[in-house]
């Protein structure tokens, strides 16, 4: 778990890209400059602490969405190999000002979890973790069992969120919350 006081994670390590150590990065930011200009970021593997690194250079793959970035120091493909699965990091005091009704993902965690039930709202969990690595999914602790639940983070599915009341609204598919 990444602590939401001091990372952000904006990045995915998917695969290598040619025989010179770039790599291939799946964002999960919108902020593109992460990955194209040149400066500190910060790796991380698995749950181990992250490490510093240097980007020289990055480019998005035309018509994907994908970057393909250069680290300092990386200059073949077998070093390139070892950083797959890898994150990529920042750190939190480092975010760019948002504008008003946008929010950080790490602004969800704890936040109440709701659902609409016969037109009323219904506390059922609350935020926990964000995961990632494929694709946005909420990490919900349900209240009644205390069990986790993966919630796709999808407009459909997440069709509100109210930062300045902690809380969000979700519209599971059925089966989605049964555990």
């Amino acid at each position: 778990m990444i602590d939401k006081n001091e990372w952000l994670v904006v990045g995915l390590i998917t695969s290598c890209y040619g025989i010179n150590g770039q790599v291939k990065v799946k964002s999960l930011s919108d902020f593109e400059e992460r990955f194209l200009k040149p400066g500190t970021r910060w790796l991380q593997k698995a749950n181990e602490p992250p490490s510093k690194i240097k980007l020289s250079s990055g480019f998005k793959q035309h018509g994907k969405e994908n970057f393909i970035i250069k680290i300092k120091e990386i200059n073949t493909r077998d070093q390139a190999e070892q950083f797959i699965r890898y994150k990529i990091l920042v750190k939190t005091n480092k975010l760019p000002k948002l504008k008003k009704e946008e929010f950080h993902l790490l602004d969800l965690i704890n936040l109440e979890v709701k659902t609409l039930e016969n037109n009323q709202l219904k506390i059922i969990g609350k935020v926990i973790n964000l995961e990632n690595e494929k694709n946005n999914l909420l990490v919900i602790e349900l209240f009644k069992n205390q069990k986790k639940a993966l919630v796709p983070f999808v407009k459909e599915i997440v069709p509100l969120i109210d930062i300045r009341n902690n809380f969000l609204i979700i519209n599971p598919p059925k089966g989605l919350l049964e555990l």
